[in-house]
């Protein structure tokens, strides 16, 4: 490891009269084994970041804000794996395109700039491969950063992929060098036409004055956004990211009188910081936010069903805001996690339902693009997957969760126009229904059977049941 520590500065080659030869020979040296050049080892890297990667699909015309409905890659995806698992995921994900995200660091992929101007792509080179060959509509959300624009070391062996590192921001001085790796990406793959800038304001919190350095977030953002645009006018870059954080409606300490109801208040300093960010961007072309269904504290209120009204309520107050921006849920949780962040303590049929009704909500809010967390890991048990692990030999074959989110997408596109749901039940509460024109989304929210009137029609459905409807 000492020699990661190398100061290039100590360096001092007397051999004067051989010194562009030396000089040569060091340089070949370093690009075959990696020694160090004081940024750390560039062992593995290459200095043509923005090489267009692969053959990717010529855009074709301006690319649209609205995406629909998809998900996010995780640590494991589909992209590795027993091979015959892998083709079958490939080709079922093919058959039912979805548009997908991707992380610039972390999240399956590796540190993209080990060291100042040395570029490792090799991992995001894959991920982008794989949205390309199931026909994806690609997303690179931009975080995280390189060590060294955090007060780390440079260098490949050097990454720190603890949490506490991993979701440090980059510190002011080096804004202007992610907005650079920002744009080097955007080169690299002319096929990604959406960007969104940071995740959750990770290491944006003002810790002396308890709240979020909405400030901070914001000169970043508008670098990220005026190098992505140098690239290319068309790129579409949205934020905050910000995570809507509610609190019980009995607690008054930082909760909002102004975006309320009964799953609780949202938290004020999220909406100031959100203001901030809203009234001093450079340009958005979209608006993007998380968050749950439930409390900072775990709380589904009144219930896992009912609490959902929050994601339709936030998205309302977002595009009153927002004068209509196209509005993005990043990520959306309804299930509550356990210490491990797990979320397997739900039947899938029960995960199902609420997941249904959590996307009903958001689509209310006027939400046009949401995307879901794919909780993906190794094994035969992976509680909410959209499909089975790929390291499996038979895996790669589709979940409930898919099935959902494939649905939801086809029949539920931008530009949906939604109709009064016409329902008649023993308790109106019984059900939530999303319906358009030709096509109508029923999800039973109790434990035990029910039967509803949907448009004149008897609909009967089993406990946590959903049903498509043909009008």
């Amino acid at each position: 490891m000492g020699r990661h520590e190398w100061n290039s500065g100590a360096r001092r080659w007397r051999l004067t009269a051989l010194l562009g030869v030396a000089v040569a020979a060091f340089a070949l040296i370093l690009t075959l084994s990696g020694l160090p050049d004081g940024q750390g080892s560039t062992r593995g890297t290459s200095a043509d970041g923005d090489k267009v990667h692969g053959t990717p699909a010529k855009p074709s015309g301006k690319p649209r804000a609205e995406l629909g409905w998809g998900f996010t890659h995780t640590e494991h995806s589909a992209d590795e794996g027993e091979r015959p698992a892998v083709a079958r995921a490939t080709k079922l994900l093919a058959e039912r395109p979805l548009p997908q995200v991707q992380h610039l660091m972390g999240w399956g992929a590796d540190n993209p700039e080990p060291s100042p101007g040395r570029y490792d792509f090799e991992a995001m080179d894959r991920r982008v491969d794989f949205i390309r060959a199931t026909e994806g509509t690609p997303v690179v959300t931009l975080c995280c950063a390189p060590d060294w624009m955090k007060g780390g070391k440079a260098g490949v062996d050097n990454t720190d992929w603890s949490r506490e590192s991993l979701e440090r921001a980059p510190d002011p001085d080096h804004y202007d060098d992610f907005a650079e790796l920002a744009a080097t990406v955007a080169r690299r793959y002319p096929d990604v036409r959406h960007f969104v800038v940071w995740n959750e304001f990770k290491g944006f919190w003002n810790s002396d004055e308890g709240r979020w350095d909405h400030e901070g977030y914001t000169e970043l953002y508008n670098k990220v956004h005026r190098a992505l645009k140098k690239v290319d006018k068309d790129i579409l870059v949205g934020g905050p990211y910000l995570v809507m954080d509610s609190v019980d409606p009995r607690r008054k300490e930082n909760a909002s009188t102004e975006l309320k109801g009964r799953w609780g208040s949202a938290d004020q300093r999220v909406l100031d910081a959100f203001r901030y960010w809203n009234e001093h961007k450079a340009g958005a072309d979209f608006v993007v936010v998380d968050g749950s269904s439930y409390t900072v504290d775990d709380e589904l209120i009144p219930d896992a069903f009912a609490a959902t009204a929050k994601f339709t309520a936030v998205g309302r107050w977002i595009r009153e805001r927002t004068g209509g921006l196209p509005l993005w849920w990043a990520e959306y949780y309804v299930e509550p996690g356990d210490d491990d962040d797990d979320r397997d303590g739900w039947s899938e049929r029960r995960r199902v339902a609420t997941q249904a009704a959590g996307l009903i909500a958001m689509a209310r809010g006027g939400a046009t693009t949401g995307f879901y967390w794919n909780p993906q890991n190794t094994g035969a048990s992976c509680a909410g997957c959209l499909w089975r692990a790929t390291d499996l030999a038979d895996g790669g074959t589709p979940l409930p969760m898919l099935d959902l989110l494939t649905r939801f997408q086809r029949e539920f596109p931008p530009g949906t126009r939604y109709e009064p749901a016409g329902i008649a039940t023993a308790d109106r509460g019984d059900v939530r229904v999303l319906a358009d024109a030709e096509t109508a989304l029923v999800v039973n929210v109790r434990k035990h059977p029910v039967t509803a009137r949907i448009h004149g029609k008897s609909v009967d459905l089993p406990a946590y049941g959903v049903q498509w409807l043909r009008r």
